[in-house]
């Protein structure tokens, strides 16, 4: 399936027009996944913004400038198959991290709360919720967002039976529905309705499109089985 959605950039760019398939989607996920770096080169602080060098500069200006603030700290993270060094604060959930210090503004935010499912990614195999887990907590971890999944050719089926079956309105939820589908294909290649619905459980759709996701993941738990 090659869909294709035409979308105009605005009054300023009349003749400006950007193509939307699975294969223009599959590649800027991929760069966006290649630009971050592997090891962190600037230590920016939170409250003023300076940069520095190192993170001892970094922690000697916190001393001075913000005796009172939690210094920050580099962790590791395995993300999409990249290893990448992180500055961050110890009460910085991976939400926070993945948006704000890598640049992946796929994974949502809608409730905050841990019950909405729009901040889903896959962390060991199993999806987790990335506003109610902290980012020190994951060092170690294999962590794969909707970005890695759509940069990943063996998605297609998925991706594309959501655009068949429309199981987005808005679309605001989708990345977590498909993250979820995801983990659960994974798990069970060939899934019943009943395991679909109680694995979409925990992710709200506003838009309330929740039929179509049971059909578009049957059909594509079919696809991937034949090699589609």
């Amino acid at each position: 399936m090659n869909e294709v959605k035409t979308e105009k950039l605005g009054e300023a760019w009349p003749s400006v027009e950007v193509r939307y398939t699975h294969e223009t989607t599959q590649v800027m996920a991929a760069e966006v996944i290649e630009k971050i770096p592997p090891l962190l080169t600037e230590f920016r602080c939170a409250y003023c913004e300076r940069v520095f060098g190192s993170l001892s500069e970094l922690q000697a200006h916190y001393t001075s400038e913000h005796p009172d603030a939690v210094v920050p700290r580099i962790i590791t993270l395995h993300i999409n198959s990249r290893y990448c060094q992180v500055l961050v604060e110890p009460h910085w959930t991976l939400k926070r991290t993945l948006q704000y210090r890598l640049g992946l503004t796929g994974t949502k935010e809608m409730c905050d709360k841990g019950v909405c499912g729009s901040c889903t990614v896959i962390m060991d195999g199993r999806p987790i919720l990335s506003c109610t887990t902290l980012a020190v907590e994951c060092e170690g971890k294999d962590i794969q967002t909707i970005e890695g999944i759509a940069a990943e050719l063996k998605n297609k089926p998925l991706i594309d039976a959501y655009c068949k079956w429309d199981a987005m309105q808005c679309g605001y939820c989708t990345p977590g529905f498909l993250v979820t589908a995801k983990a659960l294909l994974d798990k069970f290649p060939e899934p019943t309705e009943e395991q679909i619905k109680e694995a979409l459980s925990g992710n709200i759709c506003s838009c309330g499109t929740y039929p179509r996701h049971i059909t578009a993941i049957m059909e594509a738990s079919e696809k991937m089985r034949q090699g589609a």
